[in-house]
């Protein structure tokens, strides 16, 4: 299903729920302001390349926007749209202060050179820096970005409004950046694995974990599962996907792909078809990537007893139903209850 029509699909839902005048329900699915932006850079071997940027700004009605900035082939108005949509969400229903924005470029990130890289940041930065701000729009990283991207930003914004550090989250200490903000979102998977856990007696210790996706949230949901005890038996990120029924040696892993750059060619574990990771039998899956990947086709083959979903919206909405009930028979079916 596409990114929007779920999002939208969920809004619905819980606005039924929620009992939400149809006027306002209306209100909360229009964006603020959409932009879209061309961003045209010299590759290093002098030829022109042209991306196109965007910058959803979903609602400000709670305080500044706020949202990371995503380089990704999938990058469209749509899926940029969805994920303001639910930063929105996720800000009011803890109570922060924020409202909801996202943004990026449709790009793959791993063809272009640290300076391109740069160029592209930079370039997308003086198309929109009178639009973010402070007290405006907040950007941070995301599937693609870092804090390297965000210093970039920070630099190339503070050119037209004076240094500003406080214009994106997530960039380096020196700069500005707070202590335990690259770990955090993984830390916070952890949290929730642990608290969902409680609820059923059972903790991460001993139970077996799948994790799709191994960039910056995955590779620490993993890691901090591992110091926990608990057996991390398949992987996967772009460049594939590898399995150890006994467990893998996740601070091995991470050496091997920070040497390497990718998960291929690890002695620690066997390769396996990135598109079975998701239905491979464990105790807990953890999609960590992109959202829609669990989905009407492949939801009745899932085989975890719990789900943690650390992407945004992993789980389509036709797949909701399903894989609630699979997972509610696969954990009675292992727990009596």
């Amino acid at each position: 299903m596409n990114a929007l029509a779920a999002t939208n699909r969920n809004f619905r839902h819980a606005a039924r729920i929620l009992g939400l005048d149809s006027k306002l329900e209306k209100s909360l699915l229009i964006p603020f302001r959409e932009i879209k932006v061309e961003c045209t850079i010299p590759k290093d071997d002098g030829t022109l390349v042209s991306y196109v940027g965007f910058r959803i700004q979903h609602d400000n009605a709670r305080g500044p926007m706020k949202g990371g900035i995503r380089y990704h082939p999938e990058v469209d108005p749509d899926e940029v749209n969805a994920l303001a949509q639910l930063m929105t969400w996720k800000t009011a229903v803890v109570n922060i202060p924020y409202g909801g924005a996202k943004g990026g470029i449709g790009c793959n990130p791993r063809d272009l050179s640290v300076s391109e890289l740069e160029r592209l940041t930079r370039v997308f930065t003086q198309k929109i820096h009178d639009l973010i701000g402070i007290h405006r729009d907040v950007p941070a990283p995301d599937m693609g970005t870092n804090s390297q991207t965000m210093a970039w930003i920070l630099d190339e914004y503070s050119k037209f409004h004076g240094h500003s550090p406080a214009v994106v989250t997530g960039k380096p200490i020196d700069l500005g950046g707070s202590l335990g903000r690259e770990s955090a979102t993984g830390l916070g998977v952890v949290f929730a694995t642990e608290s969902l856990l409680g609820e059923y007696g059972k903790s991460i210790s001993g139970m077996k974990f799948v994790i799709q996706g191994f960039g910056n949230v995955g590779s620490w949901a993993a890691k901090l599962i591992h110091d926990r005890g608990g057996h991390v038996i398949a992987v996967s990120d772009i460049t594939g996907a590898i399995k150890n029924p006994a467990g893998i040696n996740i601070p091995d892993l991470l050496k091997h792909k920070d040497s390497n750059g990718s998960l291929k060619e690890f002695q620690g574990g066997d390769a396996m078809d990135p598109n079975d990771l998701l239905v491979h039998e464990c105790d807990v899956l953890i999609p960590c990537a992109l959202g829609g990947v669990i989905n009407k086709e492949n939801a009745a083959d899932v085989k975890a007893k719990f789900i943690i979903e650390a992407a945004n919206h992993p789980t389509d909405p036709e797949a909701d139903e399903v894989t609630r009930t699979t997972a509610f028979s696969q954990l009675n079916k292992h727990t009596g209850c």
